[in-house]
């Protein structure tokens, strides 16, 4: 599984390789070896020493990975590839960190409980549709690339986990991310509603002539929501 995650990258041997937690180092060796513009970010001491300890001449950055300066790195090593198992609780924070970044990036390949992934790909109109969808869709081009089931790992978890891969391919949005995510933030924090009810806490007047606010925040497409961002920026809702 190890080998089957680190060949699922898309990058040269030559491209600067970025591993987030690499922990005790099971899939840093292969890549290590495999790539010669690599380093791994880690925050537990114990790792760090343990992996300088079993890679000497790795380059090891000890630092939280929410607190990585994303441009510092690709200074000093053009377009950066990532890869890394996601811990549970921050894997949102790091995907958001990520797609703020994606300028910098060229693509990451991450491993995530199945849940989150299949958030991340959801289409509209369905349960698992919603914020990371939206964003993360029109940041880059997502695609679940296979399940890693619990027996692999040891101890073995409760949930089934799944490789995931963001290209980020996509062209420049026509709005700002901010204000997207403020539109969006705020459709979905009340998703039952018809978006004319929902939207009502940006306090402007809906372009009712050129959207359907009668429809809820699953109804709409990505694509849909950077659109109604991009005209509610030419109508000065955001000030």
């Amino acid at each position: 599984m190890i080998q089957k995650i680190a060949g699922s990258m898309p990058a040269t041997a030559d491209e600067r390789v970025i591993e987030i937690g690499p922990g005790d180092g099971a899939l840093t060796d292969v890549l290590y070896n495999h790539y010669k513009n690599f380093s791994a970010i880690e925050i537990d001491p114990v790792m760090v020493s343990h992996l300088k300890e079993s890679l000497p001449d790795l380059h090891v950055i000890k630092q939280d990975i929410l607190k990585t300066d994303w441009q510092e790195l690709s200074d000093a090593g053009g377009p950066i590839h990532v890869i890394g198992n996601l811990p549970y609780f921050i894997t949102s924070q790091i995907l958001f960190s990520l797609l703020e970044s994606r300028q910098l990036l060229k693509s990451a390949t991450l491993m995530m409980q199945k849940e989150v992934a299949e958030r991340i790909v959801a289409e509209p109109r369905t349960k698992a549709y919603g914020i990371l969808s939206v964003q993360t869709q029109l940041m880059s081009s997502p695609e679940i690339l296979f399940d890693v089931p619990p027996q692999v790992f040891s101890p073995p978890p409760k949930v089934m986990s799944s490789v995931i891969q963001l290209r980020f391919d996509k062209p420049r949005l026509a709005c700002t991310d901010a204000h997207l995510k403020t539109v969006v933030r705020t459709a979905f924090n009340q998703r039952r509603k018809k978006l004319s009810n929902s939207l009502k806490p940006l306090e402007t007047e809906l372009p009712a002539d050129e959207f359907n606010f009668d429809l809820r925040a699953e109804a709409l497409e990505p694509a849909m929501y950077e659109k109604l961002t991009a005209r509610l920026e030419q109508l000065g809702t955001f000030g």
